[in-house]
């Protein structure tokens, strides 16, 4: 049977997988976001960023999993904000979170979400394809209190843009334009695109469906 790796430890992809009928192998990779990203020439797009530091998280963890090389496929994501120009990844700290909630409250920004597929067979790497889906988000005006309660719950720290569309973050954003799991992590069109183009489709992976 194929299994699909999750190359992410995020919950919130995990939940969209398993909402729709694939249980992942979750694998988490080592990759250091930060020297991938500044490794790429100045000026790189930043649909390219997020494709590249998704590729290399799939590539990291086809590299650490002989229990399923068999027969798996990898899947590795990554999501940044895209305002002003300039893409955002986790802020981390509060101040941070703080500043860039100044930055977007009221306007409208991109999610940019980069995936890479990985085919393994035997061990091997024997295919992969890779793109990145955008969404559009609008973005509601927190009040004072509301944003000092939202970023003391730690949530804004450690997701992509400091916001999430299923969780607390949902209350401040007023609308999406595009795919809402893109948004959550895991573009559910762009992936099954992705895996017709390694040779899965998406009924192989489900729970309980016909070997």
């Amino acid at each position: 049977m194929t299994r699909l790796v999750l190359a992410s430890a995020s919950p919130a992809r995990r939940a969209v997988l398993r909402s729709a009928g694939i249980e992942p192998v979750v694998q988490v990779s080592d990759v250091d976001e930060d020297a991938v990203a500044a490794a790429l020439p100045p000026g790189t797009a930043p649909e390219v960023v997020v494709v590249e530091l998704a590729r290399a998280k799939a590539r990291s963890v086809a590299a650490v999993i002989p229990d399923f090389a068999a027969d798996c496929v990898v899947v590795g994501c990554d999501s940044m904000l895209l305002v002003d120009g300039e893409l955002q990844g986790k802020p981390h700290t509060p101040e941070v979170a703080r500043a860039r909630w100044s930055a977007m409250a009221g306007r409208s920004a991109d999610l940019i979400t980069g995936h890479c597929v990985l085919r393994m067979r035997d061990g091997d790497i024997v295919a992969e394809s890779v793109d990145c889906s955008c969404t559009t988000v609008h973005f509601a005006k927190p009040e004072p209190e509301e944003l000092d309660a939202y970023i003391a719950t730690g949530e804004p720290l450690q997701v992509a843009g400091a916001f999430t569309l299923d969780g607390m973050g949902g209350w401040f954003v007023d609308r999406i334009d595009g795919d809402p799991s893109s948004v959550i992590g895991i573009g559910l069109p762009l992936l099954r695109r992705l895996l017709g183009d390694v040779g899965i489709g998406i009924a192989q992976l489900w729970r309980h469906s016909p070997s």
